[in-house]
């Protein structure tokens, strides 16, 4: 039987600086060892064959934000020759923050959000902090962190947003990320492999478009069984995701201490293998399970 091809989907600059995604090279040299060919294509290749590869796997595609419509239209051309992980179904679905609202309806915690599309009026809190994000984004670009006496701050960032066509989402801040982090909870092939926890992205003062490190004191972290619950129902929750290669589910406490789902990430999503290398070989297993399906 030949050794099946499996395309890890990135972009141009993944490719010019490799540290911007540590868990490729374990993937590709993973993969290999488990006797597939793993080729690294960056996602807008216009030379690039899917038809050639028995998977492809979006692995590190961290630019589709600026081009959103050609990244679906590419993932939809992809996925009618060969088998796209994650599925078209669930990419569409998961690169709109929206998601969180369908996950609300569905029973899920989710951090309370609201939605300000262009032509919305600027609503916002009136008193304790409050984050705006896009809800088409990633890095935390467009993304700040304020105190209630901030607000005209605040509503300039949001008409900014607006006029460059961008739906604006507020939420509180949840003030135990202060103290607790942020945790992610990774799966592959409908099974958790492990968790991490990260320091507070976001602090006072830091303009929405600068520059913003996006895993401050990264480290291991044991999961509680409240967290599994939660990270388990999101993903029962997501359209057409019964077939998920790979997920992250990132949770923060409320005010009750309990978790709830901050965001879901189903695309392109760090899965930190170098902190856990043991999770590798049950990645490498699914995706190439995957390819031979």
């Amino acid at each position: 039987m030949a050794s099946p091809r499996i395309a890890l989907v990135t972009c141009p600059d993944v490719l010019l600086d490799p540290d911007w995604d540590r868990d490729l090279p374990l993937a590709v040299a993973g993969l290999e060892s488990a006797g597939a060919d793993p080729v690294v294509v960056c996602w807008n290749d216009p030379h690039a064959d899917w038809a050639a590869f028995d998977l492809v796997v979006i692995r590190s595609a961290w630019d589709y934000f600026k081009s959103v419509e050609e990244f679906l239209a590419w993932a939809d051309k992809c996925a009618e020759v060969t088998t796209l992980a994650n599925s078209t179904e669930v990419v569409r679905w998961n690169v709109d923050k929206r998601y969180l609202g369908d996950l609300s309806r569905a029973g899920v915690p989710v951090v309370e959000t609201r939605y300000l599309a262009p032509g919305d009026a600027v609503g916002l809190p009136d008193e304790g902090e409050f984050v705006i994000k896009p809800t088409l984004g990633a890095g935390a670009l467009f993304t700040a962190r304020y105190p209630s006496k901030e607000r005209e701050t605040a509503v300039r960032q949001v008409a900014r947003m607006h006029a460059e066509g961008m739906t604006a989402m507020v939420q509180p801040y949840m003030r135990s990320i202060d103290v607790r982090g942020e945790r992610a909870l990774h799966f592959a092939g409908g099974r958790f492999l492990h968790a991490t926890r990260k320091s507070a992205v976001l602090v006072q003062g830091a303009p929405y478009d600068a520059y913003k490190f996006p895993h401050p004191q990264l480290r291991t972290w044991e999961a509680t069984a409240a967290e599994l619950d939660v990270a388990e129902q999101a993903l029962a929750a997501v359209p057409g995701g019964s077939g998920l290669l790979y997920g992250r589910v990132d949770v923060v406490d409320g005010d009750d201490g309990r978790p709830r789902v901050l965001e879901l990430e189903l695309v392109e999503p760090h899965l930190f293998f170098y902190l856990h290398p043991a999770s590798l070989p049950v990645f490498v297993a699914a995706t190439v399970e995957a390819a031979v399906a």
